[in-house]
């Protein structure tokens, strides 16, 4: 027996040994503060708002999703049109949940669905839209507001100025402010319907492309009208190209044809970009891009924009 014992005890050792011996992977990050900014790798603009809510922009590669691994996140939830990074999100072992919204700001059934969905699933809960900026911080937000009665309006209206939500999105700043916390039972009346991958209108999936266009153009624009340094896959003329594509593409859908301003702002944009892909080609070709010419094009690219959501996009609901 005491051989037997001692077997054993010199295998722990051994098994203990080579434990140790094998190089530590990263490990979690330090706590942020509740209201403070925190900074990670393929994250931007992202904020802890409570102990089981963050809200921040779309994780980029493998970088984002790491940083959202060490900082503890289990679910990944998603208010934009884009289709979730499913498959990447596994394998860092998250969950993701699609449940997007608009510019105009939240109905009530989907303001109740986040907040169960935050409520009820492990924690904690990455909110993120594109950039972090606008439709996320509102979610969260809001969520906020519906799962802790501590929090204020006021308070909910500040988290959205501190993510740097533009005011101009008047849909988005009403939903914290008008929307009424649910009632008791109410949420557990709302079924538990969390899809992984949410259907989205075809509109809405062309603004989805249209507006990766138009990120990757600021970024050739910020060049001098040049592929990007950190994003030499860029192509100016091309990033215009297909923004002209989308454009026409989403003119066709059949709410751009039941709303002739929509569909005129809309060929008024492809106008603007089927003129800065000419200029930007031309450039390409004899060496040197007319900077004045691309930037006119451009600024009427986004005039039509502008004039267009304001418009449709930017219209607040009517809330419940």
């Amino acid at each position: 027996m005491r051989r037997l014992f001692l077997l054993a005890l010199t295998a722990a050792v051994l098994s203990g040994c080579r434990r140790q011996a094998k190089p530590p992977g990263p490990g979690p990050a330090p706590r942020p503060q509740v209201g403070e900014p925190v900074e990670a790798a393929g994250l931007h603009n992202v904020y802890r708002l409570t102990d089981k809510l963050y809200s921040g922009s779309s994780p980029e590669g493998d970088e984002g999703f790491r940083s959202l691994q060490r900082l503890g996140v289990r679910t990944v939830l998603s208010v934009d049109g884009a289709r979730p990074d499913v498959d990447r999100a596994r394998r860092f072992g998250l969950r993701y949940v699609h449940l997007p919204i608009g510019y105009d700001g939240l109905s009530r059934e989907q303001a109740l669905r986040l907040a169960r969905a935050v409520r009820d699933l492990p924690g904690p809960v990455y909110v993120h839209c594109h950039h972090g900026q606008h439709r996320g911080p509102a979610a969260a937000a809001v969520i906020h507001r519906f799962l802790d009665d501590r929090c204020t309006v006021e308070e909910a209206l500040a988290e959205l100025r501190r993510a740097g939500t533009d005011p101009r999105y008047r849909g988005l700043y009403a939903a914290p402010a008008e929307l009424r916390p649910p009632a008791a039972g109410e949420l557990d009346r709302v079924p538990p319907d969390f899809p992984e991958v949410a259907e989205v209108p075809p509109l809405a999936r062309a603004m989805v492309s249209i507006d990766e266009r138009w990120d990757n153009l600021k970024l050739a624009r910020a060049a001098g009208w040049k592929a990007p340094p950190a994003h030499p896959d860029v192509d100016p003329p091309h990033e215009a190209l297909l923004l002209v594509e989308l454009y026409h593409e989403a003119a066709r859908s059949p709410r751009s044809g039941e709303d002739g301003t929509l569909r005129r702002g809309l060929l008024e944009a492809e106008e603007g970009a089927r003129r800065l892909e000419e200029i930007l080609r031309a450039g390409k070709k004899g060496g040197a891009v007319d900077a004045a010419a691309a930037e006119s094009a451009f600024q009427k690219m986004g005039a039509a924009c502008s004039r267009c959501h304001a418009s449709h996009r930017d219209v607040p609901r009517r809330l419940q």
